[in-house]
């Protein structure tokens, strides 16, 4: 195990908090990501998605959450001052079905193989809890880069085979051939435990890094599944003191991160 527990910052002396570990993990997801689409879903990936704007992904696109593309970086939950395109429903689906967009989604549930459910809980046919439905997580799982956040890991979500298929896992997409692996990729799985990937021959999760303070059995007592592990397992990179004041101070001012991982 390399690297240490949760540090405190030269600029501040503030302790650095999981949720802004969370925050850089996502925002890695983006790192040197060029001109595409970043769509985050939840308030420690749209701080992620920001502050990736703010520094190593100077070329990544945002949105207003609803029709517009924005040509500056507002703070989480503040409005856009500058307009850079018009980006409209029909438009958005465009740049998915070619590729043009990096999504970070939520799960209820996800598997080894990256499988998603935000569909139902239980058997199809008489489920014990209707969550969203698929939405679109078949066809972003199918043609964009797609990374998973998921704010609390638990075995509840981090599950042996999800109920439903909502975004399509490897496996799935190689049951399904080559139509549904030919531009399936699945970047990263980020929680507030640690990073994962599926860059293992098989295409099984794999642990990458742990968030400072989080401890190996902690990971595997809260994932319903045996994660691949690397010989040594490395902790989730500090932050720079940069990174910290736009986080702190031009982003999330508001520390609206700490109500979705709590300090």
């Amino acid at each position: 195990m390399t690297g240490t527990g949760p540090t405190t910052t030269g600029a501040s002396e503030r302790t650095v908090t999981r949720a802004e570990y969370c925050v850089i993990a996502c925002a890695e997801t983006w790192r040197d990501a060029g001109e595409i689409l970043a769509s985050p879903m939840g308030t420690v990936p749209s701080v992620a998605a920001r502050l990736a704007k703010l520094t190593f992904s100077p070329d990544l696109l945002l949105t207003d959450g609803e029709a517009l593309l924005i040509g500056d970086v507002p703070a989480v939950g503040s409005a856009s001052a500058v307009a850079e395109g018009w980006l409209p429903y029909r438009r958005h689906l465009t740049m998915v079905m070619g590729g043009r967009r990096h999504v970070m989604m939520g799960a209820s549930q996800i598997d080894r193989f990256g499988n998603q459910n935000i569909s139902c809980i239980g058997d199809w046919e008489r489920p014990t809890r209707q969550l969203l439905g698929v939405r679109g997580a078949p066809v972003n799982t199918l043609n964009n880069p797609v990374s998973y956040w998921v704010p609390r890991h638990s075995t509840r979500v981090f599950v042996e085979k999800v109920d439903m298929v909502s975004g399509v896992g490897y496996d799935s997409a190689a049951a399904a051939g080559p139509s549904a692996t030919r531009f399936h990729d699945l970047r990263r799985v980020v929680s507030d435990l640690g990073v994962f990937d599926f860059r293992t021959p098989g295409h099984a999760m794999r642990l990458v890094s742990l968030h400072p303070g989080v401890t190996l059995d902690q990971v595997r007592e809260a994932t319903g599944f045996a994660l691949v592990l690397p010989d040594d397992v490395p902790y989730t990179r500090e932050p720079t003191a940069e990174e910290l004041r736009l986080i702190r101070d031009v982003v999330d001012p508001r520390g609206l991160r700490d109500r979705e991982v709590r300090p």
